[in-house]
């Protein structure tokens, strides 16, 4: 019949606007109330409001730009597997120092952290080695980099 093809499309459209829309949003929000409102207290509930729609448009944003940037990768798996291995070594290495190594505190991983997270994006750039790796090689840089500047600042701040 005519006009089905045309509904039929309308219909796959507001689906997926639906379930982005609603992304956007739970991002926007938590970024507010996580980020903003944590770090700016005594605001109004509106002041909060606005800022929640201001970051909802800050990850549309991201998203349009990350959007914009995928057809240059082969596909959208290799992509995300390349954003994961970019940050989650390091996520992995400092949650592994967190649960096994008392010892380093929470200034000596978050400066290793720093450091690690800027070291595994200029060997992915320059493309050392595969990006798969980088998994391995940011724990394991975040985990050494912590012990050596724990023991750099010395152990007073450890609790025993």
């Amino acid at each position: 019949p005519r006009g089905l093809i045309g509904l039929l499309l309308a219909v796959i459209l507001s689906a997926a606007m639906s379930s982005t829309a609603s992304e956007l949003n739970a991002l926007g929000s938590t970024t507010a109330i996580d980020l903003y409102k944590r770090n700016r207290p005594g605001r109004t509930e509106k002041q909060y409001m606005n800022a929640s729609k201001w970051f909802t448009m800050l990850w549309g944003v991201i998203a349009i730009m990350v959007a914009s940037v995928a057809n240059l990768f082969e596909n959208l798996i290799e992509l995300v597997n390349i954003i994961g291995s970019i940050f989650y070594g390091n996520v992995l290495g400092i949650f592994l120092l967190a649960f096994f190594v008392k010892y380093v505190k929470s200034k000596a991983t978050f400066v290793a952290a720093l450091i690690t997270q800027v070291i595994v994006i200029i060997v992915w750039y320059i493309d050392i080695m595969p990006y798969l790796w980088l998994n391995l090689f940011g724990c394991a840089l975040v985990m050494g980099l912590a012990l050596l500047l724990q023991v750099s600042m010395g152990s007073k701040n450890v609790v025993k």
